[in-house]
């Protein structure tokens, strides 16, 4: 049974920058470990993942400021935000699954959520 608890939300100004992790209690090596976020009125977005292989996705609103990483000895999946902007206020979600797309639908264990707001 694997569970995922996000950490490091928080409000911060336009411009700075930002790392959230996200700890995995079980066994999650061979799955996608994805962020998402969701913000007023706006639908859940893809926001990056990695494989097991080390590959990476993103969406393409965080394309060259988000960097996804992991580290497998500590059951551990980072997003570093880098020049964070109002936009980009969301709750954002850890997630875990074998889907082939970046979308929610595609990962079926998921964090509960941290808040992060720029202003």
């Amino acid at each position: 049974h694997v569970q995922l608890v996000e950490s490091g939300g928080d409000s911060v100004q336009a411009g700075e920058s930002l790392r959230l992790s996200c700890v995995a209690s079980g066994y999650t090596l061979p799955m996608n470990m994805g962020w998402f976020r969701q913000a007023p009125g706006k639908e859940r977005e893809g926001v990056a993942d990695i494989n097991s292989h080390g590959s990476t996705r993103y969406g393409d609103s965080v394309k060259g400021r988000f960097t996804i990483s992991k580290d497998n000895d500590k059951n551990t999946v980072y997003l570093q935000m880098n020049d964070l902007q109002p936009d980009d206020t969301a709750i954002y979600y850890c997630a875990a699954g074998n889907g082939l797309r970046l979308i929610p639908t595609a990962f079926e264990i998921w964090g509960q959520g941290t808040q992060v707001t720029v202003s």
